[in-house]
């Protein structure tokens, strides 16, 4: 009975030691140990950039071209509390904000004192600088004394200057570029060879 109990006992062990040794060997060959990103992704997770950065959404221009000028003055709405927007209005804990868009950036709006971070900024109030601006206030002139934390969304950007230009400066909208046609680049070439051969054939 012993000696059966010790064989049974042995081959337990030795099996025991045989698969430590294989898992061992296995995780060695197959890199078990180190988690690391595939080098190619089985399938696209929706909402999840690819290496080398997200694709770019549409331009600032392309976004004031279809802006919603409803939304954008529902959007000023969260303004109200510190700005008014009518013609001769009065600074309020922000400056008066008509005819904003083409003004100088921190200078001649009703005698309100602006913060040295946001006068020394330089320039006029351009569409791209408004964008910037709504984006993150604090990040486009640091120190500011702007309390709101910005709009996120591109469009609602857009949405809102368009609707401030309306008030008063009513400047043009920046051109939209246009984009070229697919394959256009690659169509010139074919249709320039399959034209030679005409243009070469002499005259009857």
């Amino acid at each position: 009975m012993t000696d059966r109990f010790n064989t049974i006992a042995g081959w337990v062990l030795f099996s025991g030691i045989v698969a430590l040794g294989l898992s061992s060997l296995s995780s060695k060959y197959f890199e078990a140990d180190k988690h690391h990103r595939p080098h190619e992704m089985g399938y696209a997770i929706e909402g999840v950039a690819a290496e080398g950065g997200a694709e770019a959404g549409p331009s600032l221009p392309e976004l004031l071209a279809q802006a919603d000028l409803a939304k954008g003055e529902k959007l000023f709405g969260k303004c109200v509390s510190c700005h008014t927007i009518a013609p001769g209005g009065a600074n309020g804990i922000g400056p008066n904000l008509h005819a904003i868009v083409g003004e100088a950036v921190g200078k001649g709006v009703g005698g309100y004192a602006f913060s040295s971070a946001l006068s020394g900024v330089g320039g006029n109030w351009d569409f791209a600088k408004l964008d910037q601006w709504l984006t993150s206030p604090k990040a486009f002139a640091p120190g500011t004394k702007m309390s709101f934390a910005g709009l996120g969304k591109a469009e609602d950007r857009a949405n809102l200057i368009a609707w401030l230009n309306t008030q008063g400066s009513n400047l043009p909208l920046p051109a939209v570029e246009a984009k070229p046609a697919e394959g256009g680049e690659e169509a010139a070439p074919a249709e320039a060879a399959e034209a030679a051969p005409a243009e070469a054939a002499p005259a009857h």
